[in-house]
């Protein structure tokens, strides 16, 4: 991993000048393995940095998409057809933008790009690596494995470092800090990349002094696994309430993420919140037919275990300086908001509402151009064929929009406001849950939490429990609930690409009776969008120019359009 290792990986060095004592002031990490890392407020303060080196800080960077958790993220939603861009920024408008739409008059809408296919772009264009900050592909490697590699920098010197107090419960809590953002790095690449590192090292110097050994997607989700069951293992040693792991983790967890659904999280909680990440590695990194009765027994006894209605979870806010999320670009849904940003809410999340859903009152409303016509949206035709949509996303922090009480905001770009899921939630693990019940043939159990959902959230629609529904007719009600209760949770890719909805048309995938617009505004609602995505990406090129893979690495490249 040689150039994500030596110019990325290090982590920039961020000695941060804050008035509060609990926000993001970090140790430098580019030493290591200095004395300051190897004293209890040196480690600790290195570990909250993971907020920093892990989602902001990357060798590149472009301002119009963000940082991690607004540009990264991004490219799932625009992948996941929730939202759309004519931004050319990073490519990202030819990242989610289908080869072709064909509306209701037979009128053929090609993806208007060079290269014309999003797989080709990717190869031809993208993922080069002399590229560089415009490849796509190249940001989520690079973020994850700067979270590793702190990870690996904390597991090396916490055994080294002199506690006050129980020492045995400081370490462990610092371990399971460790493991799980290993966990979540490693889930991540093994989500969207066709292979991957298992580096374990602090900047990456394996025993053999090398590093160039791909292993599979599989192998990367394995990996996982392992360091998730590591953390759960440290977090099973600690008595709940222990004043010294809360002291820790007081440390590790900045002030402005400790509210809401934030907090300092119990071990339990911890562990729950663990159990729900296993089951969405399970999930989404499988195609729906190839889901065993065994994968999803294994899902329900990983969701029976997991976060809870009143379990804490891991959640990022903004601040007034923006130390991890600035209010108003510091997430999707900031980035979607209002007229004429980054991103356009698409055609079809809207039809994925049903009739009378509150969320979808509280949230969204007919584009209004800047004359303040009713007019949708159309911008720069030239650069895609998806993003022309009618509606945006409301800032449910500015003055005069919709508040219903009881009913979810999906945006509030006022300073705190907005809840970000860094993880797993309670919705996630009741709507995994409730598909493994409908596809072991328990349809009405499924339907039952599918509604329990919709309630917590204020939708106000009728049960579809007990209504007889047939299983097409659950599995639409699931489909529809995970793409509206779960949006910017950085799961609608991951779940097109499972149902087949991004494979070729011709291969069976596509979505049909879609709503889309014409370039001069006209609407079809009965529209064929053939997406022909890449499945998992490609190690980017920024990787493999530097560090080519050894004997025996699994490929880089997948198979897929070859």
């Amino acid at each position: 991993m040689n150039n994500i290792k030596i110019l990325i990986a290090l982590l920039i060095s961020l000695v941060m000048t804050i008035s509060c004592k609990d926000d993001l002031d970090v140790e430098n990490p580019n030493q290591p393995n200095s004395g300051a890392i190897r004293t209890e407020t040196g480690i600790v303060s290195f570990g909250m940095g993971i907020y920093i080196t892990g989602f902001k800080d990357v060798k590149y960077y472009d301002g119009v998409p963000g940082y991690f958790w607004s540009g990264t993220v991004g490219n799932h939603d625009l992948m996941g057809d929730v939202i759309g861009t004519d931004i050319a920024n990073v490519f990202i408008n030819q990242i989610g933008c289908p080869d072709n739409i064909v509306l209701d008059d037979g009128t053929n809408l090609v993806n208007p790009n060079a290269p014309s296919k999003q797989i080709d772009f990717i190869r031809i264009t993208a993922n080069v690596n002399s590229t560089g900050f415009q490849n796509s592909t190249y940001y989520e490697w690079a973020y994850m494995y700067n979270i590793n590699n702190a990870c690996n920098t904390i597991l090396s010197n916490v055994d080294q470092v002199a506690y006050t107090g129980e020492a045995e419960v400081k370490k462990n809590t610092l371990k399971a800090w460790a493991y799980w953002w290993k966990g979540f790095a490693y889930s991540r690449i093994g989500s969207l990349y066709y292979a991957g590192l298992i580096v374990n090292e602090p900047n990456g110097e394996e025993v053999n002094g090398t590093n160039g050994n791909y292993v599979t997607k599989e192998e990367i989700i394995n990996e996982a696994t392992r360091n998730f069951d590591l953390a759960s293992s440290a977090l099973a040693s600690i008595p709940a309430g222990h004043a010294d792991y809360n002291a820790i983790l007081s440390g590790l967890i900045p002030s402005f993420n400790r509210t809401g659904k934030g907090g300092l999280l119990s071990p339990v909680m911890w562990q729950h919140n663990i159990n729900t990440y296993k089951a969405r590695n399970i999930l989404v990194n499988r195609r729906v037919n190839e889901m065993t009765t065994e994968h999803w027994n294994q899902i329900l006894t990983l969701t029976e275990n997991g976060i809870t209605a009143t379990d804490l979870v891991f959640t990022g806010r903004s601040n007034s300086t923006s130390d991890f999320l600035a209010p108003t670009t510091g997430t999707v849904s900031a980035k979607t908001s209002g007229l004429g940003n980054t991103f356009k809410i698409t055609e079809r999340l809207i039809q994925d509402f049903k009739p009378g859903d509150k969320r979808m009152e509280n949230n969204f409303k007919l584009y209004v151009n800047s004359k303040g016509e009713v007019s949708p949206y159309i911008g720069e035709t030239s650069r895609g064929n998806s993003f022309f949509t009618r509606w945006q996303l409301i800032n449910s922090g500015a003055d005069g929009a919709p508040k219903m009480p009881g009913v979810i905001q999906f945006c509030n770009n006022n300073v705190g406001a907005y809840e970000l899921y860094l993880a797993g939630s309670y919705e996630e693990n009741m709507l995994m849950r409730a598909e493994a019940l409908i596809y072991t043939g328990l349809i009405d159990d499924g339907l039952t939490l599918i509604d329990q959902v919709r309630t917590l959230q204020g939708a106000g629609l009728s049960a579809v429990s007990g209504t007889g529904l047939t299983l097409d007719q659950a599995k639409e009600e699931l489909r529809r609930e995970r793409r509206i209760g779960l949006l910017f949770r950085s799961l609608a890719f991951y779940d097109a690409r499972r149902w087949g909805v991004i494979d070729n048309v011709s291969a069976g995938g596509g979505r049909k009776a879609a709503i889309a617009l014409s370039r001069t505004g006209v609407v079809s609602t009965n529209a064929t969008v053939n997406y022909n995505y890449l499945d998992y990406w490609d190690v980017p090129d920024n990787e493999l120019a530097y560090n080519p893979p050894l004997a025996g690495s699994a490929l880089v490249k997948n198979p897929k359009g070859m």
